[in-house]
Order: structure tokens, then C-alpha cells, then sequence
């Protein structure tokens, strides 16, 4: 039973995946589409779907963005995607079998099956993906993290995981790597609870970021993607960090 669900989603220039993910969601009651200064068809796509209710604002950071797109549901179970992340018909299947009889006390965890170019990738800190994306909003909701947010869970919370995965297209375009890095550091570093470091400690950090994902997270079996996510990690790791540091000159 999907009638009574809202899926939330938050944009900014997805038109290359919006279709693909509201195609999937068509069962769903209701689609809330927040937008947040898209410059291509984003805004047009999702006028195209019946059960989309379309809204604009400024971006807050991700936790909080997401926090008040949940508020403007209309329906208190929630399911949270972004907009390049698709269910498959056996996920969904089966959380329709699931909400009927669900405690309010009790979140879904999805498995993120994350995509490079058109094929999964089951290394590099890629392939053991699973998050929360199910709950109801009178006792759970997002926290307030600027990147890598999360659904806030508490001790009588109860997990619980169903048949099926989101199909993530993760990289389309090895484009995607140099504007999300750039994006991403830029927020974190404008946090005040990031460390400021030496340029010597930053370039281990970024070294060890790329080991990490190379060796330790086993990506040398991803072939040329694996090495791909490795140096995107360690440029990550090292943007953060010295955006950071010139901050504060």
C-alpha cells in the first residue's frame, strides 16, 4: 500500500535522471519535488507527473534541506531519494506488503546498488551501501549536516530491510566527479567544526584516502572505476582540507 506514502526528493539540474526515478514512483501517493535553483528541465520533468507536488527554495545544506522538504509531505510515512537513485519494482513490492502493519517505531534500510558509467561498483567503499530512507516523521527525521546527512535514529528504533535495492546512477558523466568534489569541500569547509591542518598532514590525509579506497576497501577489483573512486576520494580529502586552511589566512 504506496497511497499513503510521500516520497521527498531534493534538486538542482538533475533533468539527466528526474524522469527515471519519477517513472519508478508512479504507485507512490505523492512525490514532493524540492528545488533549489535548477537551470535546466528539472522543473519542467516533474510538472509532467500527476503525483508530483513541486516546490522552490533556497539550499539550507543537505540535512536541513531535506528536513524541511519532509515538513511540506503530505503524508507522515516517508520515503527519501535523490534525484538519481531509482527503487526497483521488488523493493517496492515489498514495502507495500510492509507499511500496512509497520510501528511507528521502525525505519527501512535500503541497499544502494551505486553505479559508475552504467555498471555496479562492489568495492572502493561503494558496494556494502545501506541507508535509511523509510520512516515516519513524527519520531524520526533527517539531522542537520551540511554533507553526508542522515536519518537520526534513537535506542527504541527498530531497522528493518526488505527484498530489492535503489538503483543508484551515481556517475553518468566522469564530469560529475570534479563538480561534486568541488561542491562538497566548498560546504564542508565552510564548517567551523572541521580541523584546520598543516599542508604537510593535509597531503597524508588525502594519501591515505586514496590507499583506503585502493587497498583496504579492496578497489583494485573495481578495475579502472575502482581507481577512478580512489583519486576522486583523495581529492576530496585534500580540497576539504585546504579550502579549509585558506579560510582562515
Amino acid at each position: 500500500m504506496l497511497a499513503e506514502l510521500s516520497a521527498v526528493i531534493i534538486t538542482r539540474n538533475a533533468a539527466a535522471t528526474l524522469a527515471r526515478t519519477l517513472d519508478a514512483l508512479e504507485a507512490v501517493g505523492e512525490v514532493i519535488v524540492y528545488d533549489n535553483g535548477s537551470t535546466d528541465e528539472t522543473l519542467d520533468i516533474a510538472r509532467h507527473y500527476a503525483n508530483v507536488s513541486l516546490h522552490q527554495g533556497e539550499f539550507l545544506g543537505f540535512g536541513s534541506t531535506k528536513r524541511h522538504a519532509v515538513l511540506l509531505a503530505r503524508y507522515d510515512w516517508i520515503l527519501s531519494l535523490d534525484a538519481d537513485e531509482a527503487p526497483t519494482v521488488q523493493w517496492l513490492e515489498s514495502l507495500a506488503d510492509w507499511l500496512p502493519g509497520a510501528d511507528l517505531e521502525q525505519v527501512v534500510e535500503v541497499h544502494r546498488e551505486n553505479q559508475l558509467l552504467g555498471k555496479p561498483v562492489h568495492h572502493s567503499g561503494w558496494g556494502d551501501d545501506w541507508l535509511i530512507r523509510v520512516f515516519h516523521r513524527s519520531r524520526h527525521n533527517f539531522n542537520d549536516a551540511v554533507v553526508h546527512e542522515s536519518v537520526m535514529v534513537n535506542r527504541t528504533t527498530q531497522t528493518v530491510r526488505l527484498e530489492g535495492c535503489l538503483e543508484h546512477l551515481a556517475i553518468t558523466d566522469l564530469g560529475q566527479f570534479l563538480d561534486k568534489i568541488n561542491r562538497y569541500s566548498t560546504l564542508r569547509a565552510q564548517s567551523d567544526k572541521l580541523r584546520v591542518y598543516p599542508v604537510a598532514f593535509i597531503l597524508l590525509k588525502a594519501m591515505f584516502a586514496f590507499w583506503r579506497a585502493y587497498l583496504l576497501q579492496r578497489g583494485f577489483l573495481d578495475g579502472w572505476r575502482g581507481l577512478i573512486i580512489a583519486v576522486a576520494n583523495a581529492n576530496g580529502v585534500f580540497w576539504k582540507y585546504m579550502k579549509r586552511r585558506v579560510r582562515d589566512l
